[in-house]
């Protein structure tokens, strides 16, 4: 199997043609860096300086969009860690903590005694830490504040008119379609169904129903998640059900979010509700999740998902899976751990940039202590563990005397930091890199955080200036699906639904997840998954999502009603070309470039006029169709 899908050598080849947008791909498609090292192998690149050149090939200006336009440097930053040896390595995968400590020495004489280091005082920001994970991927490249039109318009479809007017700075090979668009963005992906709802009611009425989920039925979801009941259990409901410390009903969540984010009528619920599972991650399955973890997910992150950050942050910090998940159960007054109290502030609430020191982290910690959870995975406040003493962290101060006020004190700083805005800044910038591209305008990032502050930390007003905002709507084709967003679009638009074995079926296709690299929930670390290209990029994963595409075709999920690849084309074509036409359309919604629609004739052994006088091209539908679905039409969004 070749790397590529096209060379990156042009050798002899002719000029590109303007607007060949694929003819220079490199064929990256998302999988995750991580994976390639596991179990601490080598890093084959860091071995064999051959392989970085080879892997550096050309990237096209409309991909540049969504991964770094400065691409070549990040290649180079590589080449001189290399020259540099293991010491410059090391240092360069310094963490915020040890780039605080390692900072300048603190001007308070007692801060070495308060904080065991001499850098207590350095923040992270100050000391050169990137702002997040997902910046470590972007670097060099800036945030995109041209994207070809900006502002915000009475309403999203206005706002859609008017991008559509506009000449995106980064052409697209995409469909620029605002339907289209739309749903490859507020949803796991477009399918027929889907669209012809869209036209039917509106960009405007859609978006509006969607955010009023409540009132959305969602029968074929509900159907499917009784394939996994523990899923949806209480915790008093799982220990009642399953032996002690038995991962079943965290391995039946990850499989229901497979069924939801495939099946449910409430698509942008879903896509915020992986959202906030990655802003506030709690892996599942994770070693004392067994009880606490599904819960977590229906009581905190899907109960307050299109709600106040405010209120979903009090309710994880009141959850017995993130004390456990973060090792709040194990800190007390005597023996501070500081794991909880750390991610609050650089993961949670206002990041890196927001300007905490080691010194709000140990604050941080101190007034969360007495928070925990029983061994009936029951959350519990004991008042005996808390510690007390005054406490400053950023703005926010209290003398912090009595320990049965610990609680409310905790709960009065997390309000604090839920509204702050730096935290305002850091959700805005991550909710612009979900729905926008991966660096997104810093004016629509300073737009979203002010109506964040505005409105308190209520999620729909702001998603709201996001829908109705230019930059949204001229983005098409800017981020990169990541592995399981393609798993998922693939089998919706393809038209899997539930059947016969159900569970079995997701099973199997949480185990196939698992191959590509990104099952649901599974990344360990509590940043949550990359929400970057550059993060995802291997040729080892882009195999195994074409692969994907080949298993959902061909009919792999046994237990599902799997739609044929003859049933994809339903209505006459009388030519071959125009036959690949109506199979593009129904599987990418648009026809392909004549370059790439002439190598799949090649590939047929046929001619575009050909007459066609068998649907099922003599058996070779199921080979052609997933080839399609490996295009660059279906990887971006």
């Amino acid at each position: 199997m070749p790397e590529r899908l096209f060379s990156d050598d042009p050798g002899d080849a002719p000029k590109q043609a303007k607007g060949a947008f694929f003819s220079d791909y490199t064929g990256e498609f998302p999988v995750p860096r991580a994976l390639q090292h596991a179990g601490g192998a080598a890093d084959d690149t860091a071995a064999d300086p051959a392989k970085i050149k080879r892997a550096a090939g050309p990237v096209p200006a409309w991909l540049r969009a969504g991964r770094p336009t400065l691409h070549e440097l990040t290649r180079n930053r590589r080449q001189a860690l290399m020259a540099l040896g293991g010491g410059a390595v090391a240092l360069g995968a310094i963490g915020t903590t040890a780039a605080a400590v390692f900072g300048p020495p603190s001007a308070d004489p007692d801060d070495f005694v308060k904080t065991g280091s001499g850098g207590g005082n350095i923040s992270p920001r100050d000391a050169g830490s990137f702002s997040n994970r997902d910046a470590s991927y972007t670097s060099g490249q800036g945030d995109l504040n041209d994207l070809g039109a900006s502002g915000t318009a009475d309403t999203p479809s206005a706002a859609a008119v008017a991008a559509m007017r506009a000449t995106p700075r980064f052409p697209t090979p995409l469909n620029r379609d605002p339907v289209l668009h739309l749903l490859r963005r507020a949803t796991f992906g477009p399918t027929p169904a889907d669209i012809a709802l869209v036209k039917e009611v509106g960009i405007d009425a859609w978006i509006d129903r969607q955010l009023d989920w409540e009132q959305l039925a969602d029968p074929v979801a509900d159907a499917a998640l009784k394939a996994v009941p523990t899923a949806t259990m209480t915790t008093a409901e799982i220990r009642s059900t399953v032996k002690d410390g038995d991962n079943k009903p965290q391995t039946d969540l990850t499989k229901a979010v497979i069924a939801r984010q495939l099946w449910s009528s409430r698509q942008l619920l879903e896509v915020m509700v992986d959202f906030w599972n990655n802003h506030l991650n709690v892996t599942s399955p994770f070693d004392g999740g067994w009880d606490v973890r599904g819960p977590y997910d229906s009581g905190v992150i899907r109960k307050h998902a299109l709600g106040k950050f405010s209120d979903l942050l009090i309710a994880s910090a009141r959850d017995p899976a993130m004390m456990r998940y973060l090792d709040n159960t194990s800190s007390d007054r005597r023996n501070v751990n500081e794991n909880y109290g750390r991610e609050l502030l650089e993961l949670h609430t206002v990041g890196i940039d927001g300007g905490y020191n080691e010194k709000d982290v140990r604050n941080s910690a101190y007034l969360m202590t007495g928070r925990t959870a029983t061994r009936d995975g029951v959350f519990k406040y004991e008042q005996n563990k808390h510690w007390t003493g005054a406490v400053k962290v950023l703005g926010f101060q209290h003398a912090n005397k009595a320990a049965k006020d610990g609680l409310a004190i905790g709960d009065a700083y997390l309000m604090y930091l839920a509204t702050h805005p730096s935290t305002a800044r850091y959700i805005a910038r991550k909710l612009c890199v979900r729905f926008v591209c991966d660096t997104p305008p810093q004016g629509l990032v300073d737009r979203l955080a002010k109506t964040y502050q505005e409105s308190g930390s209520a999620i729909v007003p702001v998603l709201k200036v996001l829908f109705r905002s230019l930059e949204f709507w001229i983005a098409t084709g800017l981020k990169t699906r990541r592995p399981l967003e393609n798993f998922i679009a693939t089998g919706r638009v393809v038209g899997t639904t539930p059947g016969a074995d159900t569970a079995k079926a997701l099973d199997d296709m949480y185990q196939f997840t698992s191959k590509l690299g990104q099952p649901p929930l599974g990344w360990g670390p509590p940043d949550g998954y990359p929400d970057v290209a550059n993060a995802w990029s291997s040729a080892a994963g882009m195999l195994e999502t074409w692969n994907a595409h080949r298993a959902f075709m061909q009919q792999q999920w046994k237990g599902l009603n799997n739609p044929t690849a003859a049933s994809l084309v339903t209505q006459p074509a009388a030519t071959l070309g125009t036959y690949l036409d109506v199979l593009a359309n129904r599987l990418v919604f648009q026809p392909m470039q004549p370059a790439e629609k002439d190598a799949l004739i090649k590939f047929l052994g046929s001619k575009a006029d050909t007459r066609i006088t068998d649907t099922n091209l003599g058996g070779k539908l199921p080979l052609l169709a997933p080839l399609i679905l490996d295009s660059v039409y279906h990887a971006l969004r």
